[in-house]
């Protein structure tokens, strides 16, 4: 079974479900996902970039941010990072927007949680170029220093305060949309999700336009327009793109030959299988898996 495109976060300590992912090019910690890697989840999530410059892409659109620059991401949102300097580093804190509700029902949810959390609101970039927005970036590295260091008494109560006051601050700061925009924008974001699963799940096989449009009741040009609108690619380019990370995947892993890998991604025709490889990588599989072991070679001497 392939990778689904819902993450669910697994939290250190579920009964404080608060994480923070350090991230770089090479991995992420606690092991996450987000590099490369198109998912969401319930959770809310604030980026803060500490090295280099990265592009994260939010709903399809891309923000690129600097080390020192944030980004908000609202809850069931789909994002991913798609570039990286060589050199850099970033910070994702998650946790539930229930956490800032301090219990169900409060009038902290109905007033100051949900009219924001269940908005058409998909991200805010905090770039720090206004004051409050200054604020912001200086808790979010104190949070991150907190999370560095050894947890003492009291730690999961300072991590909250401090969340809730940068919320605070936060949507102190945001302007909603009135119109009635929100519903239609969640139902697309849906379907979408929808579609994307089902490519994730049945990339191996022979799957059509026509059934990829069937899993959201749309139509072909609806689908491809859907595509096209978030993720700027046709529903087809993002299949073969999803294929060839697949085989990229199993090149490193395995001694299958290039055929069986060929197949195994739901290629018909090891040739058009390399074309694309090349297309996509600028080079043969062959060479990708041989540059991949010298690589692990050079990291074992």
């Amino acid at each position: 079974m392939s990778k689904q495109l819902h993450e669910t976060i697994l939290f250190p300590d579920a009964s404080f479900p608060y994480i923070m992912y350090t991230a770089n090019s090479e991995k992420i910690i606690p092991e996450g996902r987000g590099f490369n890697d198109l998912h969401w989840h319930e959770e809310l999530q604030i980026t803060l970039v500490t090295q280099g410059r990265l592009v994260i892409q939010v709903n399809g659109v891309d923000h690129e941010l600097l080390a020192g620059q944030a980004i908000l991401i609202n809850k069931g949102v789909l994002h991913v990072t798609t570039h990286l300097t060589h050199n850099g580093q970033y910070v994702s804190f998650n946790f539930p927007e229930k956490l800032l509700a301090f219990y169900a029902d409060s009038a902290m949810e109905k007033n100051y949680v949900l009219p924001y959390t269940d908005s058409s609101l998909v991200s805010l970039v905090i770039k720090g170029d206004v004051e409050w927005q200054q604020i912001v970036l200086d808790m979010l590295w104190d949070m991150k220093k907190r999370f560095d260091m050894t947890k003492k008494w009291g730690w999961e109560y300072e991590v909250s305060i401090k969340t809730v006051q940068l919320w605070l601050i936060l949507i102190h700061n945001i302007t909603l949309s009135s119109e009635e925009a929100p519903k239609y924008v969640k139902l697309q974001q849906e379907r979408l999700q929808l579609m994307l699963s089902f490519i994730h799940q049945q990339y191996s096989t022979n799957i059509t336009l026509q059934e990829i449009a069937d899993t959201a009741h749309l139509s072909i040009s609806e689908c491809t327009r859907s595509f096209k609108k978030t993720i700027h690619m046709t529903p087809y380019d993002y299949l073969i793109k999803y294929r060839i990370k697949k085989s990229m995947e199993l090149l490193i892993s395995t001694d299958y030959t290039v055929t069986e890998i060929a197949h195994r991604v739901g290629f018909n025709h090891v040739n058009n299988f390399i074309q694309s490889f090349k297309k996509h990588q600028n080079q043969t599989p062959k060479s990708f898996r041989n540059s991949s072991n010298e690589i692990k070679q050079q990291r074992k001497n």
